[in-house]
């Protein structure tokens, strides 16, 4: 176990093995592979992924980004070489995941147009159009983010940290413009969460 343990890749697969065992054994409930049954597997990605990524949003604001000041120079380049390039592979990569699994539930459910457009599509429901702005614009806030995350984000991290190559000013320049963006994606994730997990529970 300890051998098995102490390899990444192969805790993963035995991790995901064992998921699609239990995917499989839904399968074979009362509802089989039809609607319901995919809307729980795109539901399942999009809260695997959306994990991940807000994981690593949180990892950058609440520990990286706060104490590399602190770290001695000598020592600085092990995180912008080594871990920040792996981090944000990963986080930008789920980013878009997670937005996508996301509508992909949006669309199966059959809420998407409504809730994409905040409850003003089709005349006003007093039922359903606050449900449907509520979920909405936790759905709007979250694309926002990914696109900050592909548009902002990544492109200047990639000055920031020398994958692409810059000058000393304008790896500063975007080390800044990076951590604001990302700032910004902090600020909004808490709300962002709010929306879509208080909908869930009160809507259904």
């Amino acid at each position: 176990m300890a051998g098995l343990l102490s390899n990444f890749r192969n805790t993963m697969i035995v991790s995901v093995i064992l998921a699609l065992i239990m995917v499989g054994a839904y399968a074979m409930g009362p509802q089989g592979t039809g609607e319901i049954f995919w809307q729980a597997v795109f539901r399942w990605l999009h809260v695997f992924f959306g994990i991940l990524w807000i994981g690593l949003l949180y990892y950058f604001n609440f520990v990286q980004i706060r104490k590399m000041p602190e770290i001695p120079a000598e020592l600085k380049p092990a995180v912008s070489k080594y871990i920040a390039p792996e981090a944000l592979f990963w986080f930008r990569w789920a980013a878009l995941i997670t937005v996508v699994m996301g509508l992909i539930v949006a669309v199966i459910r059959g809420y998407a147009h409504e809730t994409m457009t905040l409850g003003l599509a089709g005349g006003y429901d007093p039922v359903a159009d606050p449900q449907n702005a509520m979920l909405g614009l936790g759905m709007w806030l979250g694309i926002i983010m990914m696109i900050n995350v592909w548009a902002f984000i990544w492109p200047n991290q990639k000055r920031a940290l020398g994958i692409v190559e810059a000058d000393a000013d304008t790896k500063a320049k975007s080390a800044r413009t990076a951590m604001l963006f990302s700032r910004t994606n902090l600020l909004l994730s808490i709300p962002m969460l709010t929306s879509m997990t208080m909908s869930q529970t009160i809507y259904g």
